[in-house]
């Protein structure tokens, strides 16, 4: 392969999100007018912005070459956690529940790495593990959270000229974690170990560390997303991400992110967030069922893990 044919390849597949997101819209608003009105808009990037924090912390995950999917039952616990906390804790219930998810991220980590058990089987297990707590504070039930907790919740409800907070705090996180991404050793690594674990530990790389570090991350994150999904419905729900987990995988995934890891980054992560909002609220524009919208969603993942899988790196697909 020429060097031209190869960088041409590689600009069409850096330009290819962007792309596809720019089609969508056109086509959506082609199909109904009024999926570009300003109202419809402004709900798109309150929506996308949760589903971005969610998707961000397993970015990092996947990156490495593993997966994390435990964030939806972190996010649940988290909105739990939350409406149990206010009425007594106030607004120290915010880092108290912030710390938890990252507690909850860097116990996966550990049993990932302490245990050698590949991250899909460990993640799973302490997905069970967490829903199962949540289900038993909450006693299997929404929690209501009262005035006094909605009042506490004005960073997430509130607004910011015409722009919602919750849309500003997704901005605020893309910016953080590009920084954590591009200008810190765990960040640089990350693309390292994902390419290459082995020839990673040979550098002398701290691989384990890391990786606790990115679950601690996936899960401070998705607690985040659960305290937004939380102050968003004024409530907390042992299932209230329970829907999350295709949608922000996916995100990563159609945003560029190889699922096997090695390239990728947060601000792809942002442009599939967006992807995957303009597909989900267009359908409802259009008037998809949404019991068939998992079904959309199952076959763009498919779609984009085709696209991005490098072959020639992985040579067995288990």
């Amino acid at each position: 392969m020429s060097v031209s044919t190869w960088n041409w390849r590689r600009l069409s597949r850096e330009l290819a999100p962007l792309l596809l997101l720019a089609l969508l819209i056109l086509l959506v608003g082609a199909l109904n007018r009024s999926f570009l009105s300003w109202d419809t808009l402004i709900v798109l990037f309150a929506d996308t912005a949760t589903l971005f924090v969610l998707a961000a912390g397993v970015a990092f995950v996947i990156i490495l070459g593993g997966i994390d999917l435990s964030i939806q039952s972190v996010a649940s616990l988290a909105s739990v956690l939350i409406a149990l906390q206010l009425p007594a804790m106030g607004r120290w219930a915010f880092p108290i529940t912030f710390a938890f998810g990252l507690l909850a991220g860097a116990i996966s980590g550990l049993v990932h790495v302490g245990l050698r058990i590949p991250s899909f089987i460990a993640t799973l297990a302490t997905s069970g593990v967490f829903s199962a707590a949540a289900l038993v504070l909450a006693q299997g039930h929404s929690i209501t959270i009262g005035q006094q907790g909605r009042d506490l919740f004005v960073w997430v409800t509130g607004r910011w000229g015409d722009v919602p907070n919750v849309a500003t705090i997704g901005v605020v996180v893309a910016l953080i974690c590009a920084a954590i991404q591009r200008y810190t050793h765990f960040g640089r690594y990350s693309l390292a170990i994902g390419a290459g674990e082995q020839a990673a530990l040979a550098s002398g790389i701290p691989v384990d560390r890391f990786k606790v570090f990115a679950f601690a991350l996936s899960g401070g994150l998705a607690s985040l997303a659960g305290m937004l999904l939380a102050g968003r419905l004024s409530s907390g729900s042992p299932t209230l991400a329970n829907e999350l987990l295709l949608p922000a995988i996916a995100a990563v995934v159609v945003g560029g992110t190889a699922i096997t890891g090695g390239s990728g980054g947060v601000l792809r992560t942002a442009l599939g967030a967006l992807i995957i909002s303009v597909v989900r609220i267009g359908m409802t524009f259009l008037g998809v069922n949404i019991f068939a919208q998992q079904i959309v969603f199952g076959i763009v993942l498919i779609l984009a893990v085709a696209i991005t899988m490098d072959r020639i790196r992985v040579l067995v697909v288990k």
